[in-house]
Formats: structure tokens, C-alpha cells, sequence
């Protein structure tokens, strides 16, 4: 990040990748890897992880939170504002729109097909974020072993995300300090 990113590139960006994902903030992960990471190069893989995973944790859409965190890398707190602001308005205003269009279309069999595929689509995207995701986060045994415990937890004990999420942390704090790599990726 050489020259210094203007504010309407970070707003058109953002206001793209808000405005051409369906599905939700994690839908959103494989543009914001694209965008950010591998075209504008704002980020590197491991901070964009890094903003996914405090992002997670923290109050509100993991898109908008990555947004927010990048634009504030970038540009400051107005470049987070811009970012988010950018990320949030395609979806305010489609929403806006399809709200007062819904209860008039809900009912057409097209209409519902529609969905069914787009969650399909959505669906697909969310795992190809997790390949992408398990490729640079799970390094060895240890993280193997986090990544099931985790999963056991989720979706068969239905335990808070953040007390997985803060858990798993001090767990990595723990491991890193009994192994002697505190500080090393």
C-alpha cells in the first residue's frame, strides 16, 4: 500500500462488494479476499484472517466489521466510516426497495424457486470461504483439534460463538506460551 488510497475508491469498492453479495457476511468473504487482498492489496491474507476473527467476535456483521477495520487501516476512522458506510448502502437501499415489493411477489412460485437457488449459491460460496479460511488458519494438529472441538461445540452443544471464540483464544494464548511461540506465527 504505496500511495494513499483515495476515499471514493474505498467507498466504490466497499459499496461493490455490498452491493453484488447475496446471502450475508460470510457470502461477502471470497470478494472481500479478491478485492482487498489480491486486487487493491489494502491487506494481506493474515490480517484480513485477523479482521475476520475479531470481526466474529464482535458486535455486528462480519462484513461490515472487516469493512470498517480495513477502511480504518487504510484511511483512519473516516476511512472506516467511508468503508462501512460504502459496504451498508447498496444493502440499505436494495432493502429498502424489496421490502415494500415483497408482500405483493411473495407468493409467485418463480419468486420462491429464485431463493431456493440463491441459497444454494450461498451456501456453496460460505464453503468455499471455509477452504480458503482452513488453508491458512489450520496449521497442524493443534488447530485440527480446535477446528472439531469447535465444530462439536457449535452444532451439537449450540454454544455462544463468543464463549467458542474466547475459548479457543486463550486456548491458543495457553498453547503458544506452553510451546514457547508467543509472538511467532
Amino acid at each position: 500500500m504505496e500511495e494513499k488510497v483515495k476515499m471514493w475508491d474505498l467507498f466504490l469498492t466497499f459499496a461493490r462488494i455490498g452491493g453484488l453479495t447475496f446471502g450475508g457476511g460470510y457470502a461477502m468473504l471470497p470478494m472481500l479476499q479478491k478485492e482487498v487482498v489480491e486486487t487493491k492489496k489494502w491487506a494481506t491474507e493474515e490480517e484480513l484472517l485477523d479482521y475476520y476473527a475479531v470481526g466474529q467476535c464482535t458486535p455486528g456483521v462480519i462484513a461490515v466489521n472487516v469493512a470498517t477495520f480495513i477502511g480504518q487501516k487504510t484511511r483512519g476512522v473516516l476511512g472506516g466510516i467511508i468503508a462501512t458506510f460504502g459496504v451498508v448502502a447498496p444493502s440499505f437501499v436494495i432493502i429498502l426497495i424489496l421490502a415494500s415489493l415483497i408482500n405483493h411477489f411473495a407468493e409467485y412460485k418463480i419468486v420462491a424457486h429464485a431463493l431456493a437457488g440463491i441459497r444454494v449459491s450461498v451456501a456453496a460460496l460460505i464453503v468455499s470461504a471455509i477452504v480458503k479460511l482452513w488453508k491458512k488458519g489450520v496449521r497442524d494438529l493443534v488447530g485440527i483439534l480446535i477446528f472439531a472441538a469447535v465444530v462439536l461445540l457449535s452444532l451439537v452443544l449450540n454454544v455462544s460463538p463468543i464463549i467458542i471464540v474466547i475459548v479457543a483464544m486463550l486456548f491458543g494464548i495457553l498453547y503458544g506460551r506452553l510451546a514457547g511461540r508467543e509472538g511467532k506465527r
